[in-house]
């Protein structure tokens, strides 16, 4: 992991306390509205999920899973990442690059900004792309349900340490 990716998660995972009691509670009361057992695992992996521009590998939500309950396993936070996926409560997203990675963000339409360099991904809401359309010739017969768009790029820290790499 690089270090302007390991920038960024530590961001969104440093947050106000008070704010991550709220999206937690917004997040956990969603399950519970579902009616969803939500085991100290499962409330785990959902307080890891909290936050905004949160973009997380299974990896990863293990590796901060662990910080709060230390006998959780892989195998636990793939199955209840795979449940929040089926049950649309997180997006998986897969950025072109082998892994994929799970967005609590489902209540707001919004697309994503990917950096090549460093993996930072980050959800953007773009000019005009809720007006984006497929027209009937070129849908082949499908019934569109989503659109989903990834800008790829540099972020600013890949970007300069690109600039430095060509000076030398």
């Amino acid at each position: 992991m690089s270090q302007g990716q390991e920038h960024i998660q530590s961001v969104a995972w440093v947050r106000p306390q008070s704010a991550r009691r709220n999206i937690i509670s917004e997040l956990v009361q969603r399950l519970r509205d579902r009616a969803w057992r939500l085991t100290v695992q499962r409330r785990v992996v959902a307080e890891v999920l909290a936050g905004e521009h949160v973009h997380l590998t299974a990896d990863a939500v293990h590796s901060r899973a662990q910080r709060l309950l230390p006998e959780i396993s892989l195998a636990t936070v793939y199955n209840t990442l795979n449940e929040l996926v089926d049950m649309g409560e997180v997006l998986e997203i897969s950025t072109g690059d082998g892994r994929k990675r799970y967005d609590p963000n489902t209540t707001t339409p919004h697309h994503h900004l990917h950096c090549v360099g460093c993996g930072t991904l980050r959800d953007v809401n773009p000019k005009g792309s809720d007006q984006l359309t497929l027209p009937g010739s070129q849908q082949h017969g499908f019934e569109v349900l989503d659109v989903e768009i990834v800008f790829r790029g540099l972020c600013p820290d890949c970007r300069t340490a690109a600039t430095h790499t060509a000076v030398d």
